[in-house]
């Protein structure tokens, strides 16, 4: 199992969109703790080349995030929400539907396997979790609920990343419709504690909300076996994350869910566009993506932080410029500061 294997329990979250790199992947494989490299959004080709350059940065083992496909949505039900931002003078796409590349995919890593493939937005098939594990790779699948623990638990998965709501971007639902989860949203600690409750005989990654060595500790009290942690890296030199989204994570503003961006519920920093329009944005994901892809590429470009999507989670405020390595090591030693601390209190 490659979590007894690393020696800081810490997964770098597969940041989709920019943050992820091959350089901040094996930063943070180097410093002991395990890279996750996002395959999202990316052509089977372009992530080919991403996992041949992150093997040239390190020889540590790490692995690749593959976003599960959905099912097209009713172009009725995405007209009015495009009228809408037509209305406000956006430019909009074409809100088109795909499945990630996800056969060219699984083929590529069927061929070129990594140590871990893990899963969000849905359970792969018993059978392509088979073939997975044929070629030696574990699979991970993130979930936010007992019932999609359950279905990856029977499909093989082995392990579970328990994502709770507190976490930043995309939210990783697959048993509901994108809002369905939100009439009782759960939060790690509580998600934790009902996985760890109902007796899944697989290891959990904690996610969510996860900022400090003291929420790695509470984490790891709560039964995780690592945490995986993506908005306090979004400011290493390592990470791809853009300059408007660098600049809005030193500013201190609230988080909310939206659908506004991408058609799924996602967890950012609050400006303009979220605050206008997650009231009308349908649940309609990737073509919502696709849709808003233009306006949100001209607010990067122009520095535009009230109009593109800036994904953190609840503590992005504690990130700080530093270093993956350095960000690891802290994020060890306060840890085990915690956990000692906690100890004498018992």
């Amino acid at each position: 199992m490659i979590l007894d294997d690393i020696a800081a329990p810490i997964v770098l979250a597969p940041m989709a969109g920019g943050p992820s790199t091959p350089e901040l992947t094996a930063a943070v494989a180097e410093a002991g703790g395990f890279g996750i490299l996002a395959g999202g959004y990316l052509s089977a080709g372009a992530l080919s080349q991403r996992i041949a350059q992150t093997r040239k940065l390190t020889s540590a083992r790490f692995g690749v995030n593959l976003f599960a496909p959905g099912t097209p949505t009713p172009v009725e039900q995405i007209v009015p929400y495009l009228d809408e931002l037509v209305a406000s003078g956006a430019e909009v796409g074409e809100p088109r539907f795909d499945d990630d590349d996800w056969s060219a995919k699984l083929d590529l890593l069927a061929a070129d396997p990594v140590a871990v493939v893990s899963f969000t937005f849905g359970c792969p098939s018993p059978a392509e979790i088979e073939r997975l594990h044929g070629v030696g790779s574990e699979v991970w699948v993130t979930v936010t609920s007992t019932i999609e623990a359950q279905v990856a638990v029977t499909a093989r998965a082995d392990v579970l990343i328990a994502q709770g709501v507190e976490a930043g971007g995309h939210r990783a639902t697959f048993l509901s419709e994108p809002g369905d989860d939100l009439t009782d949203p759960i939060g790690l600690i509580a998600l934790m504690q009902l996985l760890r409750g109902t007796v899944f005989p697989v290891p959990l990654v904690a996610s969510g909300g996860i900022a400090t060595g003291a929420g790695l500790a509470a984490a790891l009290a709560a039964g995780a076996t690592a945490a995986q942690l993506g908005s306090v890296f979004m400011r290493c030199p390592e990470a791809g994350t853009s300059a408007v989204v660098r600049d809005a994570l030193t500013v201190a503003r609230p988080t909310a869910l939206t659908r506004a961006f991408t058609g799924r519920w996602a967890r950012g920093i609050r400006n303009r566009f979220l605050d206008e329009h997650t009231a009308t944005a349908p649940a309609a994901y990737p073509e919502i993506h696709y849709a808003t892809s233009p306006l949100r590429k001209a607010a990067r470009e122009s520095g535009d932080s009230e109009a593109v999507n800036l994904w953190a989670g609840q503590a992005y405020r504690l990130a700080k410029e530093r270093p993956a390595a350095e960000v690891v090591q802290r994020l060890v030693k306060g840890c085990r500061a915690s956990l000692e601390a906690a100890a004498k209190r018992i």
